[in-house]
């Protein structure tokens, strides 16, 4: 009975308490439909965090700058949680927000670049050694040249949602953010081919050609033959058993003038000092090279090149000047477009012929105050003109830039070789018809005296 009287009193509490429960797990529900996003156990944003993405991680969110801009303030919290940026927490990089007067009531931004900018040196309080690596790239000279689009540390890695290893993929490569082209001349190269068939193993992208930090312009050095040989350090043996000089094609002919074989081929003539440093503008003076007008639009002539390596190694000038050639391709892109090494130039009549092709485009070219390569048009002239046995003596192809004048010089090197003999032979022979000839003989050349000769006893 006891029992009984027990287990009715607990029915009674449960049908009070029902009502009570369905009511607070509705309550529940509509809390958290209007909650942030959830996380999982391991990603959950710290206490402090959650309070920032309870405004910022608002779709929309956003400040209208002074110049008209807007400045997005929008930042996914899922994706946040996830990032390699997540341990930190928001004030780790934001230091300066406090959140009793967050927001302020007046704060002026002058610009989105300003501001991004300022926010690159916070980068540096973590990251000293690869922000150390990018002053020294062509991206800080473009920066400090005043370039607005050149990229800094949030350009490349969004700082809300870096996720290790993403950018690893060949559709997260954030250089195509800029280099569009070139991306998609790469993502139709046999490395990138590569580099999708995971079972064919490695194949580079772009920052392990070019570095992800401290990327050089290709003006620089060796130039992408550098990369190129990092990964295929046996290609001049492998090279040398089909190709004659082999050592002297790696120096002057650039890896994709054969290994882009659909590509537009050109010979560009750089600017170099004695030490093989590139010349720069600044050293030059660019006026030197506004000739077009005396070339008929056709680009810097031969006698306009003479002149002015003239000029520039003229007495009392320290460093020779010389003109370095190399066989290119004609753009970036197509420097990208690599095909299989079964596809490669391997006819030596594409170049060493005359006419060819490859040697109809010709640049001059030296180096801009941010290490770029400024190149100038160049009449096709400069490779085979009387004018030119000095200024491109360090590139003269067989066959491919024929100097008329060499041509002369070495028939009348010929003709003078068998003229020498033949006239001495008919030399020979007109002497004896003459009798001015005489046979040389033993001694003094003249016959003995009569009695001048021993006597018998």
């Amino acid at each position: 009975m006891d029992g009984y009287c027990t287990w009715s009193k607990v029915r009674r509490a449960l049908r009070w308490l029902g009502p009570v429960i369905v009511g607070f797990g509705a309550g529940i529900a509509l809390l958290s439909a209007a909650a942030p996003p959830a996380f999982a156990a391991d990603e959950t944003p710290a206490t402090t965090d959650q309070a920032c993405l309870g405004c910022h991680g608002v779709e929309g969110m956003e400040k209208q700058l002074a110049d008209g801009a807007t400045l997005q303030l929008h930042v996914p919290g899922d994706i946040f949680a996830k990032s390699v940026h997540a341990p930190i927490g928001c004030t780790g990089c934001h230091s300066d927000v406090d959140l009793n007067s967050h927001p302020p009531a007046q704060k002026d931004i002058a610009s989105r670049r300003g501001f991004t900018l300022a926010m690159t040196q916070i980068c540096r309080g973590c990251h000293a050694d690869k922000f150390d690596q990018w002053e020294t790239s062509i991206h800080a000279a473009l920066v400090r040249a005043g370039d607005p689009a050149a990229p800094v540390c949030t350009d490349c890695h969004n700082p809300h949602a870096i996720i290790k290893n993403a950018a690893a993929a060949i559709d997260q490569i954030p250089c195509q953010k800029c280099h569009s082209a070139i991306y998609t001349a790469y993502s139709g190269s046999m490395h990138a081919a590569y580099r999708r068939s995971s079972d064919k193993g490695y194949a580079p992208i772009c920052s392990d050609c070019h570095s992800a930090h401290d990327v050089k312009p290709t003006s620089l050095g060796q130039g992408p033959e550098a990369a190129c040989l990092g990964c295929h350090d046996g290609a001049l043996e492998a090279h040398q058993k089909w190709l004659p000089n082999a050592a002297l094609h790696f120096e002057v002919v650039t890896c994709p003038a054969c290994h882009a074989p659909y590509a537009q081929r050109r010979v560009d003539l750089m600017l170099i000092d004695s030490r093989a440093v590139p010349r720069g503008t600044e050293q030059i003076g660019v006026p030197l090279f506004n000739a077009s007008a005396h070339s008929d639009g056709k680009g810097i002539d031969a006698a306009t090149l003479w002149n002015l390596l003239q000029t520039l190694n003229r007495a009392g000038i320290d460093g020779k000047t010389v003109l370095r050639g190399r066989l290119d391709v004609a753009t970036g892109p197509q420097a990208h477009e690599l095909a299989d090494k079964s596809k490669a130039l391997s006819d030596c009549q594409v170049c060493h012929r005359k006419g060819s092709d490859a040697f109809q485009s010709v640049t001059i070219s030296l180096v801009g105050p941010d290490g770029r390569r400024v190149d100038y048009g160049a009449n096709a002239d400069v490779l085979n003109s009387a004018l030119s046995l000095q200024s491109v003596s360090g590139f003269y192809a067989i066959g491919g830039t024929r100097i008329w004048i060499l041509d002369i010089l070495l028939a009348l090197a010929v003709l003078a070789g068998a003229g020498i003999v033949v006239g001495h032979l008919a030399l020979g022979w007109l002497f004896k018809r003459l009798g001015l000839y005489h046979p040389h003989s033993a001694g003094s050349g003249h016959p003995p005296a009569a009695g001048d000769g021993p006597k018998a006893a």
